[in-house]
């Protein structure tokens, strides 16, 4: 009698076990595809930007401001404003980069290094996983609310560059990119993304849907 008890109850501890520890188990992950498809569905944007750029060697942070946009699949275009006007205008494999009423245009794919750095945004911003997990190693980390992905370069003359590159948001607005380089130097970047223009409202004096052309009798 007593050793059916004793049983019984080291049954019924098990499937207490078992059951708080599926309770306790996240129910899913939130992994790149998940984040990608999310990032997807914001087809432009525009935001402002404040970046601190740490150089070995120098005492205290570079300091730049301006304002991003982008256009899916692949515009992305960065006016730098402070400490001195410039941009940088990336579309498709064209990279124009101006300063001072002087213009320069590059290939991409000429400069690997580049390249990798551009599509690191550009395939976040367009949820192009694809294209990520084509020049880094990818880890994302959070849930939809709030979300850090983690880039690791794969391709060899890009990680003789760049160590590291974090990028964070909420949802699909981008908020932040950190890169890390070799040598030392690191960027953090701060993003806030401009809210949706508001759709203009009707006129008081509008006519009603259907009115149009109508006479009075």
């Amino acid at each position: 009698m007593i050793s059916g008890s004793k049983i019984r109850l080291d049954r019924l501890c098990r499937v207490f076990l078992l059951a708080v520890a599926f309770c306790a188990a996240p129910a899913w992950a939130f992994d790149l595809p998940e984040l990608m498809g999310l990032l997807a569905k914001q087809k432009s944007g525009e935001a402002r930007f404040t970046e601190q750029r740490f150089v070995h060697g120098l005492e205290g942070p570079l300091d730049a401001s301006g304002t991003l946009s982008f256009d899916a699949p692949d515009k992305l275009v960065r006016r730098t404003l402070s400490p001195r006007i410039e941009t940088m205008a990336v579309d498709g494999n064209t990279l124009t980069l101006s300063r001072g009423g002087r213009n320069r245009t590059l290939a991409l794919d000429s400069m690997p290094e580049l390249l990798g750095l551009v599509e690191a945004m550009r395939g976040t911003l367009s949820g192009d996983g694809a294209t990520l997990q084509r020049y880094f190693k990818s880890t994302v980390t959070g849930a939809p609310g709030k979300w850090t992905l983690d880039l690791s370069p794969m391709d060899s003359r890009l990680a003789a560059q760049v160590r590291s590159i974090r990028i964070s948001g909420r949802a699909s607005d981008v908020l932040g990119l950190e890169m890390e380089f070799v040598g030392g130097d690191r960027s953090v970047m701060n993003i806030s993304p401009n809210a949706p223009a508001p759709a203009p409202a009707a006129s008081p004096n509008a006519a009603p849907s259907g009115a149009a052309g109508r006479t009075a009798p």
